[in-house]
């Protein structure tokens, strides 16, 4: 079955951006109640999938596993957005940099875009930095869904938009929250690797496997450049 990833980074790594406080509830509470979630939907059907990428696209679009969709696709995306992230102030380079100014005119362009599609997006869900081949685009998704789902469409970056992400540390203010998230916590040499990936430059990132054997996940995730 599926196993709760570890964060690639202390609890307070993050701060000020998101503290201590919100990654323990975030990741230790909430991430872990989609995992065991999808193991328990799971189990009961009696299926022992190979990949979590199956479980959601199987699940997506079946209204009788509606549940496991949501469950199993939070748990992806919850994996994913730590991934994506990193205690270190990065900026974008090579190739992906030269994308960024192409097709938004800059890194404040894509900061506006980012922070103006996640601040405007009504309710719950995910806004995106995604690959289609060369071309870059900001969208988001609503509550569970993610660009597995989507054809065609790598993602690079995601920044959660459930209150739950933020509230405890920016209230309200989600707009404030994005600006900030965008500004010191993108992982741009992960988001390149998934660029690459997107341009047929080896593989992009999968979620852990289940651990069938010993008990327990040791990275989390896969990156392959």
């Amino acid at each position: 079955m599926f196993e709760l990833p570890p964060l690639p980074y202390d609890h307070a790594a993050l701060e000020p951006v998101i503290s201590r406080a919100t990654m323990h509830l975030h990741h230790d509470k909430h991430h872990q109640k989609y995992v065991d979630t999808t193991n328990e939907l799971l189990a009961k059907a009696g299926r022992a999938p190979a990949s979590l990428e199956a479980v959601v696209r199987e699940a997506a679009g079946d209204p009788a596993s509606a549940k496991l969709f949501n469950n199993a696709a939070q748990a992806w995306n919850h994996t994913f957005f730590w991934t994506a992230m990193s205690a270190r102030r990065q900026a974008p380079e090579g190739a992906l940099a030269q994308a960024i100014t192409r097709d938004f005119g800059g890194l404040d362009a894509l900061k506006t875009a980012f922070v103006t599609e996640g601040a405007g997006h009504f309710g719950s869900g995910w806004v995106w930095l995604a690959a289609e081949g060369e071309a870059l685009k900001v969208l988001s998704t609503h509550d569970a869904a993610d660009l597995l789902i989507q054809g065609g469409l790598t993602p690079l970056l995601v920044c959660d938009l459930w209150e739950h992400a933020y509230y405890l540390d920016h209230k309200n203010d989600r707009e404030g929250f994005l600006k900030a998230w965008f500004d010191a916590l993108p992982d741009w040499s992960f988001a390149a690797s998934q660029y690459a990936a997107a341009r047929g430059e080896g593989k992009a990132w999968t979620h852990p496997a289940p651990d069938t054997v010993s008990g327990g996940t040791a990275a989390l995730g896969a990156r392959s450049n």
